[in-house]
């Protein structure tokens, strides 16, 4: 209770306030309250639920796996050889100031209102942190425990995974929690752009029809599916890290 009461409390005060805002203003298009929002949500379940959220949760899953895989790989690649670290640090750099919302119509130009032209948005959005995160937790081991294991004969393989794999894993959740909202993001935006369905499709809908709560009822999904999601990382982190809490 001491724990969760605290936040709980913040929350409800949050709400309150929102929804004291919202009827103060008394423009549901503009800034609907709460209880609104949750009636829509309820009012529109089916669609949400069944149509939208799966086409959504489809490309974040897709985009993200790819961007674990990519950002790896290239964080692996860097740590292996500083000749590649040169070479493609700069790189990675310079794509995340291309502004989403610029590139993402080029996407939907060059492959169609399909699932790719999406997954395209999610992966710049989300291989960055993993690949930037897992690549500073590789260089966060110790020089001191590299030359223990190398008198001992161990050769740069036997570093990499009995030292530097355990010591960037922490860093690995890390990364897999900041990408799990930008992931979901990168999807929303990618339809908001250009899709026929999806939770940033019906958001946009709803926006062209003035339906201020209607726009806000799949942003509040998307939330709260992404806080589910990071829980469950932070459980698997429990289970897998416990060596972290010794530290």
């Amino acid at each position: 209770m001491k724990k969760t009461l605290p936040p709980l409390i913040f929350l409800f005060v949050l709400l309150i306030l929102w929804q004291a805002g919202a009827m103060g203003l008394d423009a549901a298009y503009i800034l609907p309250s709460p209880i609104q929002i949750l009636q829509k949500l309820w009012e529109l379940r089916q669609p949400l639920l069944t149509v939208h959220l799966p086409a959504t949760m489809n490309i974040t899953l897709i985009g993200l796996l790819i961007s674990v895989v990519l950002g790896l790989f290239l964080a692996i690649l860097m740590d292996l050889s500083e000749m590649a670290e040169r070479s493609l640090y700069p790189i990675i750099i310079a794509s995340q100031t291309i502004p989403t919302t610029a590139i993402a119509p080029l996407f939907v130009l060059w492959f169609g209102y399909g699932i790719w032209s999406k997954i395209l948005v999610t992966i710049l959005m989300t291989f960055f942190p993993i690949t930037i995160t897992v690549y500073d937790g590789f260089k966060s081991t110790k020089r001191e425990m590299e030359e223990l294991l190398i008198s001992f004969g161990a050769s740069k393989k036997d570093i990499f995974i009995k030292l530097k794999l355990p010591a960037a894993l922490p860093a690995f959740f890390s990364a897999i929690k900041m990408a799990v909202p930008l992931s979901i993001i990168g999807a929303a935006i990618g339809e908001w752009l250009g899709a026929q369905k999806g939770l940033g499709y019906f958001s946009r809908r709803m926006m062209t029809q003035l339906d201020g709560a209607g726009v806000f009822a799949p942003i509040v999904l998307l939330s709260v599916v992404a806080m589910i999601i990071v829980a469950i990382i932070n459980v698997l982190e429990k289970i897998l890290v416990r060596w972290r809490k010794e530290l």
